[in-house]
Protein backbone atom coordinates (compact mmCIF):
# COMPACT_ATOMS: atom_id res chain seq x y z
CA UNK A 1 0.00 0.00 0.00
CA UNK A 2 1.13 3.60 -0.49
CA UNK A 3 3.01 5.13 2.47
CA UNK A 4 1.13 7.44 4.78
CA UNK A 5 1.44 11.12 4.05
CA UNK A 6 1.45 14.10 6.38
CA UNK A 7 -1.68 16.09 7.33
CA UNK A 8 -1.04 18.83 4.74
CA UNK A 9 -1.97 16.33 2.04
CA UNK A 10 -5.55 16.23 3.36
CA UNK A 11 -6.68 19.21 1.27
CA UNK A 12 -4.92 17.84 -1.82
CA UNK A 13 -6.78 14.52 -1.44
CA UNK A 14 -10.18 16.29 -1.24
CA UNK A 15 -9.35 18.45 -4.24
CA UNK A 16 -8.18 15.44 -6.21
CA UNK A 17 -11.32 13.50 -5.32
CA UNK A 18 -13.58 16.36 -6.41
CA UNK A 19 -11.67 16.73 -9.65
CA UNK A 20 -11.93 13.02 -10.32
CA UNK A 21 -15.67 13.05 -9.79
CA UNK A 22 -16.16 16.01 -12.13
CA UNK A 23 -13.80 14.86 -14.83
CA UNK A 24 -14.91 13.10 -18.01
CA UNK A 25 -12.46 10.48 -19.34
CA UNK A 26 -10.67 11.63 -22.48
CA UNK A 27 -10.32 9.36 -25.47
CA UNK A 28 -6.95 7.61 -25.32
CA UNK A 29 -4.35 7.50 -28.05
CA UNK A 30 -3.87 4.22 -29.89
CA UNK A 31 -1.14 3.33 -27.37
CA UNK A 32 -3.24 4.08 -24.29
CA UNK A 33 -6.83 3.04 -23.72
CA UNK A 34 -9.22 5.38 -21.96
CA UNK A 35 -10.55 4.54 -18.49
CA UNK A 36 -13.61 2.33 -18.84
CA UNK A 37 -12.73 1.01 -22.29
CA UNK A 38 -12.89 -2.74 -22.97
CA UNK A 39 -9.60 -4.48 -22.21
CA UNK A 40 -8.19 -7.62 -23.78
CA UNK A 41 -10.00 -10.39 -21.92
CA UNK A 42 -7.44 -13.05 -22.81
CA UNK A 43 -4.85 -11.22 -20.70
CA UNK A 44 -6.76 -12.64 -17.68
CA UNK A 45 -6.60 -16.23 -18.97
CA UNK A 46 -5.18 -18.80 -16.56
CA UNK A 47 -3.75 -22.30 -16.66
CA UNK A 48 -3.29 -24.81 -13.86
CA UNK A 49 -0.05 -24.79 -11.89
CA UNK A 50 1.88 -27.79 -10.52
CA UNK A 51 -0.06 -30.76 -9.17
CA UNK A 52 0.10 -30.75 -5.35
CA UNK A 53 -2.35 -33.59 -4.71
CA UNK A 54 0.39 -36.02 -3.65
CA UNK A 55 1.87 -33.64 -1.11
CA UNK A 56 -1.55 -32.77 0.31
CA UNK A 57 -2.54 -36.44 0.62
CA UNK A 58 0.72 -37.15 2.45
CA UNK A 59 0.10 -34.29 4.88
CA UNK A 60 -3.44 -35.49 5.58
CA UNK A 61 -2.04 -38.95 6.30
CA UNK A 62 0.36 -37.37 8.80
CA UNK A 63 -1.84 -34.79 10.51
CA UNK A 64 -5.54 -34.88 11.52
CA UNK A 65 -8.01 -32.55 9.83
CA UNK A 66 -10.71 -30.32 11.32
CA UNK A 67 -13.77 -28.75 9.72
CA UNK A 68 -14.80 -25.11 9.55
CA UNK A 69 -17.53 -25.53 12.17
CA UNK A 70 -14.92 -26.99 14.55
CA UNK A 71 -12.77 -23.90 14.06
CA UNK A 72 -15.68 -21.64 14.87
CA UNK A 73 -16.63 -23.65 17.96
CA UNK A 74 -13.03 -23.63 19.20
CA UNK A 75 -12.41 -19.95 18.52
CA UNK A 76 -9.82 -18.64 20.95
CA UNK A 77 -10.24 -14.92 20.26
CA UNK A 78 -13.28 -12.70 20.68
CA UNK A 79 -14.53 -10.04 18.29
CA UNK A 80 -17.06 -7.46 19.48
CA UNK A 81 -20.15 -6.19 17.73
CA UNK A 82 -23.10 -3.96 18.58
CA UNK A 83 -22.48 -1.30 21.22
CA UNK A 84 -19.35 -3.19 22.32
CA UNK A 85 -17.62 -2.47 19.01
CA UNK A 86 -16.33 1.06 19.55
CA UNK A 87 -13.58 1.18 16.91
CA UNK A 88 -14.66 3.71 14.27
CA UNK A 89 -12.73 4.11 10.99
CA UNK A 90 -15.68 6.01 9.47
CA UNK A 91 -15.97 9.17 11.56
CA UNK A 92 -17.89 11.88 9.72
CA UNK A 93 -15.81 11.47 6.56
CA UNK A 94 -13.45 13.91 4.88
CA UNK A 95 -16.47 15.54 3.24
CA UNK A 96 -18.86 15.17 6.20
CA UNK A 97 -21.07 12.76 4.22
CA UNK A 98 -19.86 9.32 5.25
CA UNK A 99 -22.09 6.28 4.67
CA UNK A 100 -22.29 4.58 8.06
CA UNK A 101 -22.14 0.77 8.10
CA UNK A 102 -25.16 -1.41 8.75
CA UNK A 103 -22.98 -3.97 10.58
CA UNK A 104 -19.58 -3.71 12.23
CA UNK A 105 -17.29 -6.07 14.13
CA UNK A 106 -14.15 -5.14 16.08
CA UNK A 107 -11.15 -7.40 16.40
CA UNK A 108 -9.62 -8.68 19.61
CA UNK A 109 -7.29 -5.95 20.99
CA UNK A 110 -4.15 -7.84 19.96
CA UNK A 111 -5.29 -8.08 16.34
CA UNK A 112 -6.62 -4.54 16.16
CA UNK A 113 -3.27 -3.03 17.17
CA UNK A 114 -0.61 -5.41 15.83
CA UNK A 115 1.94 -3.97 13.41
CA UNK A 116 2.93 -7.43 12.17
CA UNK A 117 -0.29 -8.59 10.51
CA UNK A 118 -2.26 -6.44 8.07
CA UNK A 119 -5.87 -7.41 7.13
CA UNK A 120 -6.61 -7.48 3.38
CA UNK A 121 -9.04 -10.04 1.92
CA UNK A 122 -12.61 -11.02 2.81
CA UNK A 123 -15.10 -13.62 1.65
CA UNK A 124 -17.98 -15.53 3.19
CA UNK A 125 -20.24 -18.50 2.97
CA UNK A 126 -22.63 -16.47 0.79
CA UNK A 127 -19.91 -16.68 -1.87
CA UNK A 128 -19.43 -20.39 -1.22
CA UNK A 129 -23.00 -21.64 -1.06
CA UNK A 130 -26.30 -20.70 -2.63
CA UNK A 131 -28.01 -21.50 0.68
CA UNK A 132 -25.51 -19.26 2.53
CA UNK A 133 -24.86 -21.87 5.22
CA UNK A 134 -21.88 -24.03 6.14
CA UNK A 135 -23.66 -26.69 8.12
CA UNK A 136 -25.56 -24.50 10.56
CA UNK A 137 -23.20 -21.52 10.49
CA UNK A 138 -22.66 -18.38 8.40
CA UNK A 139 -18.91 -17.78 8.56
CA UNK A 140 -16.88 -14.95 7.15
CA UNK A 141 -13.21 -15.49 6.30
CA UNK A 142 -10.58 -12.77 6.21
CA UNK A 143 -6.92 -12.83 5.16
CA UNK A 144 -3.94 -11.05 6.73
CA UNK A 145 -0.37 -10.82 5.46
CA UNK A 146 2.66 -10.71 7.75
CA UNK A 147 4.38 -7.39 7.12
CA UNK A 148 7.28 -7.98 9.51
CA UNK A 149 8.01 -11.59 10.38
CA UNK A 150 7.85 -13.49 7.08
CA UNK A 151 5.16 -15.86 8.32
CA UNK A 152 3.13 -15.41 5.16
CA UNK A 153 -0.66 -15.33 5.29
CA UNK A 154 -3.21 -16.24 7.94
CA UNK A 155 -6.97 -16.52 7.74
CA UNK A 156 -9.55 -15.61 10.38
CA UNK A 157 -12.77 -17.64 10.55
CA UNK A 158 -15.62 -15.76 12.23
CA UNK A 159 -19.39 -16.21 12.37
CA UNK A 160 -20.97 -12.76 12.81
CA UNK A 161 -24.40 -14.24 13.56
CA UNK A 162 -23.55 -16.58 16.46
CA UNK A 163 -23.06 -14.96 19.86
CA UNK A 164 -21.00 -16.41 22.68
CA UNK A 165 -23.38 -17.84 25.32
CA UNK A 166 -23.89 -15.17 27.94
CA UNK A 167 -22.16 -12.50 25.82
CA UNK A 168 -24.56 -11.06 23.27
CA UNK A 169 -21.92 -8.87 21.62
CA UNK A 170 -19.13 -11.46 21.59
CA UNK A 171 -18.17 -13.52 18.53
CA UNK A 172 -15.49 -16.22 18.68
CA UNK A 173 -12.97 -16.47 15.87
CA UNK A 174 -9.88 -18.49 15.01
CA UNK A 175 -6.74 -17.93 12.95
CA UNK A 176 -5.43 -20.48 10.42
CA UNK A 177 -1.99 -20.25 8.81
CA UNK A 178 -1.78 -20.84 5.06
CA UNK A 179 1.10 -23.08 3.96
CA UNK A 180 2.58 -24.43 0.76
CA UNK A 181 3.37 -28.19 0.77
CA UNK A 182 6.59 -29.64 -0.65
CA UNK A 183 8.95 -32.58 -0.28
CA UNK A 184 12.14 -31.71 1.60
CA UNK A 185 15.65 -32.95 0.85
CA UNK A 186 14.92 -36.21 2.69
CA UNK A 187 11.83 -36.73 0.52
CA UNK A 188 9.64 -36.09 3.56
CA UNK A 189 6.49 -34.07 3.08
CA UNK A 190 6.68 -30.65 4.69
CA UNK A 191 5.29 -27.14 4.21
CA UNK A 192 6.42 -23.51 4.20
CA UNK A 193 4.84 -20.08 4.57
CA UNK A 194 2.84 -18.65 1.67
CA UNK A 195 4.70 -15.38 1.19
CA UNK A 196 2.20 -13.28 -0.77
CA UNK A 197 0.13 -10.14 -0.16
CA UNK A 198 -3.27 -11.91 -0.23
CA UNK A 199 -5.06 -8.72 -1.26
CA UNK A 200 -8.23 -10.67 -2.06
CA UNK A 201 -9.83 -14.01 -1.27
CA UNK A 202 -12.92 -15.76 -2.62
CA UNK A 203 -14.64 -18.94 -1.38
CA UNK A 204 -16.62 -21.22 -3.69
CA UNK A 205 -17.88 -24.61 -2.50
CA UNK A 206 -14.88 -26.24 -0.79
CA UNK A 207 -12.26 -24.06 -2.43
CA UNK A 208 -10.70 -20.86 -1.20
CA UNK A 209 -9.02 -18.73 -3.88
CA UNK A 210 -6.26 -16.37 -2.75
CA UNK A 211 -4.92 -13.61 -4.99
CA UNK A 212 -1.22 -13.99 -5.78
CA UNK A 213 -0.38 -10.52 -7.08
CA UNK A 214 2.02 -11.20 -9.95
CA UNK A 215 1.38 -14.93 -10.25
CA UNK A 216 -2.36 -15.57 -10.47
CA UNK A 217 -4.28 -17.54 -7.85
CA UNK A 218 -3.46 -19.95 -5.03
CA UNK A 219 -6.16 -22.51 -4.18
CA UNK A 220 -6.88 -24.05 -0.76
CA UNK A 221 -9.45 -26.64 0.34
CA UNK A 222 -11.72 -26.34 3.38
CA UNK A 223 -11.48 -30.14 3.72
CA UNK A 224 -7.73 -29.95 4.27
CA UNK A 225 -7.34 -27.87 7.44
CA UNK A 226 -4.69 -29.63 9.52
CA UNK A 227 -4.69 -29.68 13.33
CA UNK A 228 -1.32 -29.51 15.14
CA UNK A 229 -2.86 -29.63 18.63
CA UNK A 230 -5.91 -31.91 18.63
CA UNK A 231 -5.70 -32.59 22.38
CA UNK A 232 -5.84 -28.79 22.96
CA UNK A 233 -2.97 -29.00 25.44
CA UNK A 234 -0.30 -26.74 23.98
CA UNK A 235 2.24 -27.54 26.71
CA UNK A 236 2.78 -31.09 25.43
CA UNK A 237 3.71 -32.12 21.88
CA UNK A 238 0.99 -34.21 20.27
CA UNK A 239 1.67 -37.52 18.57
CA UNK A 240 0.75 -37.27 14.90
CA UNK A 241 -0.95 -39.83 12.66
CA UNK A 242 2.42 -40.86 11.24
CA UNK A 243 3.96 -41.38 14.70
CA UNK A 244 5.93 -38.12 14.85
CA UNK A 245 5.19 -35.04 16.97
CA UNK A 246 3.60 -31.62 16.49
CA UNK A 247 4.51 -28.47 18.42
CA UNK A 248 2.48 -25.25 18.79
CA UNK A 249 4.83 -23.40 21.19
CA UNK A 250 7.76 -22.51 18.93
CA UNK A 251 7.11 -19.31 16.97
CA UNK A 252 10.35 -19.60 14.94
CA UNK A 253 9.74 -22.82 13.00
CA UNK A 254 7.37 -24.12 10.35
CA UNK A 255 6.92 -27.43 8.58
CA UNK A 256 8.59 -30.73 9.45
CA UNK A 257 11.83 -30.08 11.33
CA UNK A 258 13.71 -32.97 12.96
CA UNK A 259 10.58 -35.12 12.88
CA UNK A 260 8.40 -32.48 14.54
CA UNK A 261 5.69 -30.48 12.72
CA UNK A 262 5.52 -26.77 13.48
CA UNK A 263 3.29 -23.87 12.45
CA UNK A 264 4.73 -20.74 14.10
CA UNK A 265 2.52 -21.54 17.16
CA UNK A 266 -0.67 -21.71 15.05
CA UNK A 267 -2.80 -24.72 15.88
CA UNK A 268 -4.25 -24.94 12.37
CA UNK A 269 -2.43 -24.89 9.04
CA UNK A 270 -4.12 -25.06 5.66
CA UNK A 271 -2.05 -26.39 2.74
CA UNK A 272 -2.31 -25.11 -0.80
CA UNK A 273 -3.91 -27.74 -3.04
CA UNK A 274 -3.61 -26.09 -6.47
CA UNK A 275 -2.81 -22.88 -8.30
CA UNK A 276 -3.63 -21.00 -11.49
CA UNK A 277 -0.96 -19.11 -13.40
CA UNK A 278 -1.45 -16.36 -15.94
CA UNK A 279 -1.04 -17.55 -19.52
CA UNK A 280 0.20 -14.17 -20.76
CA UNK A 281 3.56 -12.78 -19.74
CA UNK A 282 3.31 -10.50 -16.71
CA UNK A 283 3.13 -6.88 -17.82
CA UNK A 284 3.66 -5.48 -14.32
CA UNK A 285 6.82 -5.28 -12.27
CA UNK A 286 5.63 -3.85 -8.95
CA UNK A 287 2.72 -3.89 -6.54
CA UNK A 288 2.13 -0.17 -7.09
CA UNK A 289 2.07 0.90 -10.72
CA UNK A 290 0.40 -0.97 -13.58
CA UNK A 291 1.00 -1.79 -17.24
CA UNK A 292 -1.68 -1.53 -19.91
CA UNK A 293 -1.02 -4.92 -21.47
CA UNK A 294 0.12 -8.39 -20.57
CA UNK A 295 -1.12 -10.34 -17.58
CA UNK A 296 -2.84 -8.17 -14.95
CA UNK A 297 -2.07 -8.13 -11.26
CA UNK A 298 -4.33 -10.27 -9.09
CA UNK A 299 -4.76 -7.61 -6.43
CA UNK A 300 -8.29 -8.53 -5.28
CA UNK A 301 -10.99 -11.06 -6.14
CA UNK A 302 -14.65 -11.77 -5.42
CA UNK A 303 -17.51 -14.05 -6.49
CA UNK A 304 -20.47 -12.98 -8.64
CA UNK A 305 -23.41 -15.35 -8.02
CA UNK A 306 -26.09 -13.19 -9.61
CA UNK A 307 -26.39 -15.49 -12.65
CA UNK A 308 -26.95 -18.85 -10.97
CA UNK A 309 -26.13 -20.69 -14.21
CA UNK A 310 -22.83 -18.88 -14.75
CA UNK A 311 -21.01 -17.97 -11.51
CA UNK A 312 -17.86 -15.93 -12.01
CA UNK A 313 -14.69 -14.95 -10.24
CA UNK A 314 -14.07 -11.21 -10.54
CA UNK A 315 -10.41 -10.12 -10.47
CA UNK A 316 -8.91 -6.65 -10.54
CA UNK A 317 -5.75 -4.58 -10.16
CA UNK A 318 -4.56 -2.02 -7.63
CA UNK A 319 -2.70 0.83 -9.36
CA UNK A 320 -1.20 3.99 -7.90
CA UNK A 321 -0.95 5.89 -11.17
CA UNK A 322 1.31 8.84 -11.91
CA UNK A 323 2.54 10.71 -14.99
CA UNK A 324 5.05 8.00 -15.85
CA UNK A 325 2.54 5.20 -15.14
CA UNK A 326 -0.94 6.52 -16.03
CA UNK A 327 -2.73 3.16 -16.08
CA UNK A 328 -5.60 2.86 -13.61
CA UNK A 329 -5.82 -0.94 -13.80
CA UNK A 330 -8.17 -3.54 -15.23
CA UNK A 331 -10.97 -5.75 -13.99
CA UNK A 332 -11.99 -9.07 -15.56
CA UNK A 333 -14.18 -12.11 -14.95
CA UNK A 334 -13.37 -15.82 -15.01
CA UNK A 335 -15.96 -18.63 -15.20
CA UNK A 336 -16.49 -21.01 -12.27
CA UNK A 337 -17.59 -24.62 -12.77
CA UNK A 338 -20.44 -24.97 -10.30
CA UNK A 339 -20.19 -28.77 -10.38
CA UNK A 340 -16.67 -28.76 -8.94
CA UNK A 341 -16.12 -25.31 -7.47
CA UNK A 342 -12.97 -24.96 -9.56
CA UNK A 343 -12.51 -22.57 -12.46
CA UNK A 344 -13.99 -23.73 -15.75
CA UNK A 345 -11.34 -24.56 -18.35
CA UNK A 346 -11.26 -25.60 -22.00
CA UNK A 347 -8.20 -27.45 -23.28
CA UNK A 348 -6.41 -26.58 -20.07
CA UNK A 349 -7.08 -22.84 -20.23
CA UNK A 350 -9.48 -20.82 -18.08
CA UNK A 351 -10.77 -18.23 -20.57
CA UNK A 352 -11.85 -14.87 -19.19
CA UNK A 353 -15.37 -13.84 -20.21
CA UNK A 354 -14.66 -10.11 -20.38
CA UNK A 355 -12.45 -7.31 -19.08
CA UNK A 356 -12.40 -3.51 -18.80
CA UNK A 357 -9.96 -0.80 -17.92
CA UNK A 358 -10.97 0.60 -14.55
CA UNK A 359 -12.57 4.03 -14.47
CA UNK A 360 -10.30 5.05 -11.55
CA UNK A 361 -7.05 4.07 -9.87
CA UNK A 362 -6.33 3.23 -6.19
CA UNK A 363 -8.91 0.43 -6.27
CA UNK A 364 -8.51 -2.02 -3.38
CA UNK A 365 -11.52 -4.27 -3.92
CA UNK A 366 -14.21 -5.06 -6.48
CA UNK A 367 -17.50 -6.93 -6.49
CA UNK A 368 -20.17 -7.39 -9.16
CA UNK A 369 -23.82 -8.37 -8.91
CA UNK A 370 -26.62 -8.09 -11.49
CA UNK A 371 -24.34 -6.05 -13.72
CA UNK A 372 -23.48 -3.46 -11.07
CA UNK A 373 -19.80 -3.12 -10.15
CA UNK A 374 -18.73 -1.94 -6.70
CA UNK A 375 -15.21 -0.60 -6.13
CA UNK A 376 -13.45 0.26 -2.87
CA UNK A 377 -10.78 2.94 -3.23
CA UNK A 378 -8.41 4.19 -0.57
CA UNK A 379 -5.58 6.66 -0.19
CA UNK A 380 -3.36 6.55 2.91
CA UNK A 381 -5.28 7.48 6.08
CA UNK A 382 -8.03 9.56 4.49
CA UNK A 383 -11.64 8.50 4.04
CA UNK A 384 -12.09 5.80 1.44
CA UNK A 385 -14.41 5.89 -1.53
CA UNK A 386 -17.05 3.39 -2.57
CA UNK A 387 -17.75 3.74 -6.29
CA UNK A 388 -20.39 2.16 -8.51
CA UNK A 389 -20.12 1.45 -12.23
CA UNK A 390 -22.11 -0.26 -14.97
CA UNK A 391 -21.46 -1.30 -18.55
CA UNK A 392 -23.04 1.20 -20.95
CA UNK A 393 -22.30 1.49 -24.64
CA UNK A 394 -19.70 -1.22 -24.29
CA UNK A 395 -17.75 0.72 -21.65
CA UNK A 396 -17.51 0.53 -17.86
CA UNK A 397 -18.77 3.91 -16.67
CA UNK A 398 -19.46 5.54 -13.32
CA UNK A 399 -22.91 5.12 -11.87
CA UNK A 400 -23.76 8.02 -9.60
CA UNK A 401 -21.37 9.85 -7.35
CA UNK A 402 -18.67 8.98 -4.87
CA UNK A 403 -19.79 7.41 -1.58
CA UNK A 404 -17.51 8.28 1.34
CA UNK A 405 -16.74 5.29 3.55
CA UNK A 406 -14.13 4.03 6.00
CA UNK A 407 -10.42 4.78 6.17
CA UNK A 408 -8.41 2.00 4.54
CA UNK A 409 -11.18 -0.08 2.90
CA UNK A 410 -9.98 -3.26 1.22
CA UNK A 411 -11.45 -6.35 -0.50
CA UNK A 412 -15.22 -6.76 -1.08
CA UNK A 413 -17.68 -9.63 -0.75
CA UNK A 414 -21.34 -9.54 -1.80
CA UNK A 415 -23.86 -11.31 0.46
CA UNK A 416 -26.55 -12.14 -2.10
CA UNK A 417 -29.54 -13.21 0.03
CA UNK A 418 -30.64 -15.89 -2.45
CA UNK A 419 -31.28 -18.34 0.39
CA UNK A 420 -34.44 -16.43 1.33
CA UNK A 421 -37.48 -16.96 -0.87
CA UNK A 422 -38.09 -13.74 -2.77
CA UNK A 423 -34.63 -12.48 -1.83
CA UNK A 424 -33.13 -11.70 1.56
CA UNK A 425 -31.22 -8.71 2.84
CA UNK A 426 -28.13 -8.06 0.77
CA UNK A 427 -24.90 -6.76 2.28
CA UNK A 428 -21.63 -5.59 0.79
CA UNK A 429 -18.90 -6.73 3.20
CA UNK A 430 -15.44 -5.29 3.55
CA UNK A 431 -12.72 -4.67 6.13
CA UNK A 432 -10.21 -1.95 6.96
CA UNK A 433 -6.44 -2.30 7.22
CA UNK A 434 -5.03 0.60 9.26
CA UNK A 435 -4.54 0.13 12.99
CA UNK A 436 -5.23 3.13 15.20
CA UNK A 437 -1.88 4.81 15.83
CA UNK A 438 -2.34 7.56 18.40
CA UNK A 439 1.11 8.99 17.60
CA UNK A 440 0.09 9.63 14.00
CA UNK A 441 -2.08 12.78 13.68
CA UNK A 442 -3.54 11.57 10.39
CA UNK A 443 -4.98 8.59 12.29
CA UNK A 444 -6.71 10.64 14.98
CA UNK A 445 -8.58 13.03 12.70
CA UNK A 446 -12.21 12.99 13.86
CA UNK A 447 -13.40 13.16 10.27
CA UNK A 448 -11.38 10.15 9.16
CA UNK A 449 -9.94 8.15 12.07
CA UNK A 450 -8.01 4.90 11.66
CA UNK A 451 -9.15 1.58 13.04
CA UNK A 452 -9.51 -2.05 11.98
CA UNK A 453 -13.00 -3.49 11.62
CA UNK A 454 -15.06 -5.85 9.51
CA UNK A 455 -18.10 -4.00 8.23
CA UNK A 456 -21.05 -4.25 5.86
CA UNK A 457 -23.30 -1.76 4.08
CA UNK A 458 -26.85 -2.54 3.11
CA UNK A 459 -26.82 -2.81 -0.66
CA UNK A 460 -30.07 -0.83 -0.77
CA UNK A 461 -28.24 2.08 0.92
CA UNK A 462 -25.51 1.92 -1.72
CA UNK A 463 -27.85 1.72 -4.69
CA UNK A 464 -30.02 4.58 -3.47
CA UNK A 465 -27.11 6.87 -2.59
CA UNK A 466 -27.52 10.28 -4.24
CA UNK A 467 -26.40 10.56 -7.84
CA UNK A 468 -25.01 14.03 -7.22
CA UNK A 469 -21.98 14.86 -9.40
Amino acid sequence: MPPRKSPHTHARWIAAAVAAVLSVPMLGSPAQAAPGDPATASSFNLKSGPDLSGQVAALKAALPTQGVQDLLDQGNRVARTGASCTTDPFGSGDDGKVLAPARKLCWDPGDSTTEDWIPQGITGVSDAQADELWGTRKPLVTAWYDKVGGKGVRLSFLDPDTAIPGDADGRRYRHVLLVEPYYNSYDHVSYKAVDIHAGGIAWYKYYLYVADTLGGLRVFDMRSILDLNPDQNASVDDTTLDGLKSNVRDDTQIGRQNNVYYGYTYRYVMPQVASYKFVSAQGNSSAGTCAATGAPKASYISVDRSDTTAPALVMGEYCDSDEAHPEKGRVGALPIDDATGLLKSTNGVVGATGAFYLPRDLTQGAARYNGMYYFNRSWTTHSGSLRRATVSGGRLVDYGANITNAVGPEDLSFEHGQSVQGGGTQYLWSLTEHRMDTTDPTCTDTGSPCGRVIYAHWVTDILTAPDRP
